[in-house]
């Protein structure tokens, strides 16, 4: 995993954040392309940190993996007109296009795979009951026998983006804020105080390096 987040990171970032839509939000009639035009204004997946700020409109670089969703030919609905996600061949070729169209200027790679995450026992049964038994939701809640949902189409993703700049600009606040000086059991471990001050000044310079327009190199035009 250090690797892979190795691999989306330059200009002196060395963080990425988790996103996850699980299940991911999507009819059972409708194709990948009517599912992702339905959210042209912000992506169906969520932070999974805890950070309060949850939205993001930019980023730097990212891997997003679809499971459970793979019609061979998209179409659209009756009366939806078609977008431009519904002219292409594949859906690799779909959600790569939407990725493109979200985060333009963004390195982008993008794998979707048919098989759905297994949720049979004993996976834990915390599902809405506007889910059935595949994970695709349901217009309205419907009765389950003790199987419960059996599989989940699941979105997973890894960005840099600017998100991280406030979360960590957050935790140098939050680790800033006590004196630690008070607290002998803090540096039984063998760390001094000037060790922890030159981790807190690191651990700045590295939230600045997520803020937008900040540390702009060749690398990164090359990445577009």
């Amino acid at each position: 995993m250090m690797h892979f987040a190795d691999s989306l990171t330059f200009s002196g970032r060395k963080v990425v954040a988790a996103w996850a839509a699980l299940p991911f939000p999507a009819l059972s009639s409708s194709s990948l392309p009517d599912v992702l035009s339905a959210h042209q204004q912000d992506v169906p997946w969520k932070l999974l940190s805890s950070w309060r700020e949850q939205k993001v409109s930019c980023c730097f670089a990212q891997s997003v993996v679809l499971r459970g969703i793979c019609q061979e030919k998209p179409t659209s609905c009756p009366g939806q007109p078609r977008s431009p996600l519904h002219s292409c061949e594949s859906p690799e070729q779909v959600l790569q296009q939407f990725l493109h169209t979200q985060f333009p200027g963004a390195f982008s790679t993008s794998h979707v795979l048919q098989q759905p995450c297994d949720t049979r026992p004993p996976f834990p049964q915390f599902f809405s009951p506007l889910l059935t038994r595949q994970g695709f939701l349901l217009d309205k809640a419907q009765g389950y026998s003790s199987g419960g949902v059996e599989s989940i189409p699941v979105l997973a993703a890894l960005q840099s983006s600017p998100v991280l700049h406030s979360l960590l600009s957050g935790l140098c606040r939050e680790l800033q804020a006590p004196n630690v000086r008070r607290w002998s059991s803090f540096f039984t471990a063998g760390v001094e105080q000037d060790d922890f001050q030159e981790a807190l000044e690191e651990l700045k310079t590295l939230s600045q390096c997520y803020e937008t327009g900040f540390g702009a190199s060749e690398d990164e035009a090359d990445s577009d």
